[in-house]
Order: C-alpha cells, then sequence, then structure tokens
C-alpha cells in the first residue's frame, strides 16, 4: 500500500498537495489510516506536516530545488536505516544471545532453540537432497541465483529454476524423479501466482518446501519458512537481510558435510587457479603504475 500512495504522489503531486488524507486514500484506493501511516513512517507527525512539506515542491519558495535535494538525501538516509534495522533483527533473531545469557542458560542451548536451530536443520537436510532444485521467479530470481551459485560450490546437484510456468514444472518433476527430496525456494514480494503454483506443486510431488521469504505468514504453505524482512523505503524493494539469510543458510549446508565441502572447495579453487579465472589483487605495496603495466 505504500509503494501505491508514494507512486500516486509522485505522478500526481500538483493535485496531491491540496487533498486532504480522506481525498487522497479515495484517490489511491487505500483506507485512510493508511496514508496516515505513510506519513508516519516518513517521519512525519501526519499528513498534513507531510502535505505541508511537499507543497514548496510544487508552489515555489526558499530553497526549493535544495529542499528536493535534501528530501531525496533523507528518504536515502531513511531506506538505509531501515536495513540496517533489517539486518540488526536478523541478528538478533539468530545470535543474539549475550555470553551472560548463555552462561546462565547453562547446559541448555537457547541458540539452537530459535532461528538459528532451524537453519541449522535445514541445512543438514538441503546438504542430503540430491538433486537440490532451487526455485526464483521474477524479483526473486536474483537471490535464488545468488543462493544457487554458491551453494554449487559445496553441492554436487544444485538445480536453478528460474522460468516459470510449464518449464519449471518441468524442472520440478525431473528433479524429483532424480531423487530430490527438498526444494528451496525464494519467494519475496510481491509474490508471483506462478511461484505459489511452483510450491504447491512440489508438495504434490512429494518434496518438502523450504521458502526464504519476508514474513512468516506469507500466504502459501511450506514446511520450513525462513523469514528476513526486505526494505520498502525506496521506489522498489530493498532485500539486504533476505540475502543474508540466505548465506547463512549456504553456511550451514556447508557446516552440515565438511569433508564433502573441503573436497569441493579445494577442487573449485584448483580448477579457478588453471584456468585463470579470476584477477589477482595487487599487493599492498605494489605502485599504480606497476598495476597498469
Amino acid at each position: 500500500m505504500q509503494r501505491r500512495i508514494a507512486h500516486y504522489l509522485g505522478e500526481h503531486l500538483h493535485e496531491a498537495i491540496f487533498l486532504s488524507s480522506v481525498e487522497l486514500a479515495e484517490r489511491v484506493g487505500v483506507s485512510q489510516p493508511s496514508v496516515t501511516r505513510f506519513a508516519a513512517a516518513l517521519g512525519f507527525a501526519g499528513y498534513p506536516e507531510l502535505r505541508q512539506a511537499l507543497r514548496p515542491l510544487v508552489l515555489g519558495g526558499a530553497g526549493g530545488g535544495h529542499a528536493d535535494l535534501l528530501g531525496e538525501r533523507a528518504l536515502v538516509r531513511d531506506a538505509l536505516d531501515g536495513e540496517i534495522r533489517n539486518l540488526t533483527a536478523l541478528r538478533n533473531r539468530i545470535g543474539g544471545w549475550s555470553a551472560e545469557a548463555m552462561s546462565a542458560a547453562g547446559s541448555h542451548n537457547p541458540v539452537a532453540d530459535g532461528l538459528m536451530g532451524v537453519v541449522a536443520e535445514l541445512g543438514v537436510a538441503l546438504a542430503g537432497s540430491e538433486p537440490l532444485p532451487v526455485v526464483g521467479v521474477r524479483v526473486s530470481t536474483g537471490l535464488a541465483t545468488t543462493f544457487a551459485y554458491f551453494a554449487r560450490r559445496i553441492h554436487p546437484d544444485v538445480r536453478l529454476l528460474t522460468h516459470g510456468g510449464s518449464e519449471l514444472a518441468d524442472g520440478l518433476h525431473a528433479a524429483r524423479r532424480a531423487g530430490a527430496a527438498w526444494v528451496l525456494a525464494v519467494v519475496l514480494p510481491r509474490y508471483p501466482v506462478e511461484a505459489v503454483a511452483a510450491l504447491e506443486l512440489a508438495r504434490e510431488l512429494g518434496l518438502r518446501v523450504a521458502v526464504i521469504t519476508d514474513r512468516a505468514d506469507a500466504p502459501f504453505a511450506a514446511d520450513v519458512i525462513l523469514d528476513a524482512p526486505v526494505g520498502e523505503r525506496l521506489v522498489f524493494d530493498s532485500h539486504a537481510a533476505p540475502l543474508a539469510l540466505a548465506m547463512v543458510l549456504v553456511e550451514a549446508m556447508a557446516d552440515a558435510a565438511p569433508l564433502r565441502t573441503q573436497a569441493r572447495l579445494e577442487e573449485y579453487e584448483r580448477m579457478t587457479e588453471q584456468q585463470g579465472v579470476f584477477v589477482t589483487p595487487p599487493s599492498c605495496g605494489e605502485s599504480a603504475s606497476t598495476r597498469s603495466g
């Protein structure tokens, strides 16, 4: 809803600065409280204060262009601050126990009962699923691709499925026939119908389903849901926390099969060195002229 309000303000700012919160809500197709929450999310006491701040951008006045630049910088800072909060919340859920809290817990390990315990158990399951299909369509394609790229370094058969429709269904069927037990899907908002349909098909095929998404009460069924909030301050969502959670899951997969992980990483390093895959960074003492030569 916040994106819809922001989009309307961007497209109809000359009109919007004269609308009440009720009128704006009617234009956008949301509730009046949604408009108030939108203004509060931007740091204003209410919509009238937001409207007052927007008016110089249209009507002019002292420092109009400067105010526009300051507003853009404030928006970016707010977006980055939001992502820092998302990452902090994820950190606290995964390993936020202090040394004192751990000592007070005695032999009981509280971390293992929370998100880290779920991630560790899922890492064992995904490491043992051969093949391991990884699903991600539309905006989730990028994170699914990143996860699959690193998972392939430590897992012998990771199958990335990023095309929807019948091709995605074919990939799930093939993975199941080849012995897959689990599928990992990345389903970030807005939740594509084809992604939800793929989860349903996977369960019908007998695959267990793990999902990386933005909320625990996501509108689809899964055996395991790993949730981390997305940033919603900019025109499009940012995914710092889901990416961090995905990399923690790769780490758990590596820990689940340490000998295989070590062997595959050593083999990969030999291959990249032989093929000259990566540029060797210059040493600290190397001059710029030497590097350019």
